[in-house]
């Protein structure tokens, strides 16, 4: 289709996965939680240091979205128990977005996975994800409001997937 492959990154990847982050970020989140929020959590959840505690201790699996071999994306991914899984991180280019890179990609990580069941939070206003995220078949659970530091928020849903 899109020709989209996922690939497994590793710490040796901290570098082209902060970049994407920082590219994918600035595209999309200014408008919905402002540039000033946008640079705190870049450097709050993307950072080397940040990165490598996320692979090595938290055991995050991260997963490169390559279109024609090229990064335009990443995943990452934690079980929570045997074939439940949590969707920490799930970030397309916004150029090549909307073209079913995403779809493509979501139904290759459950075939990776095998997931029961797979949980997410999503930012409330961001109306493009929470879309994509119907359209995988999630469904909204709850409304959860997270302390991020310096004065700010995430006002996300706990979105979750079920195996049918």
């Amino acid at each position: 289709m899109n020709n989209v492959i996922l690939v497994a990154a590793t710490t040796a990847d901290i570098k082209e996965i902060s970049e994407l982050a920082a590219l994918i970020w600035n595209q999309h989140y200014p408008s919905i939680i402002g540039q000033v929020q946008v640079d705190y959590m870049l450097n709050l959840m993307y950072s080397e240091e940040s990165l490598r505690e996320q692979m090595q201790k938290k055991l995050h699996q991260f997963i490169f979205i390559k279109v024609s071999n090229v990064a335009q994306g990443f995943i990452s991914v934690h079980t929570e128990n045997n074939r439940d899984w949590f969707l920490n991180k799930f970030y397309v280019n916004q150029n090549i977005a909307a073209k079913g890179v995403g779809t493509e990609a979501f139904e290759q990580l459950k075939q990776i996975l095998r997931p029961k069941k797979i949980t997410l939070t999503v930012n409330r206003q961001n109306f493009k994800a929470i879309n994509f995220y119907f359209k995988q078949g999630f469904k909204i659970e709850t409304v959860a409001d997270f302390d991020i530091g310096k004065g700010f928020v995430m006002n996300d849903f706990l979105m979750i997937w079920e195996q049918q």
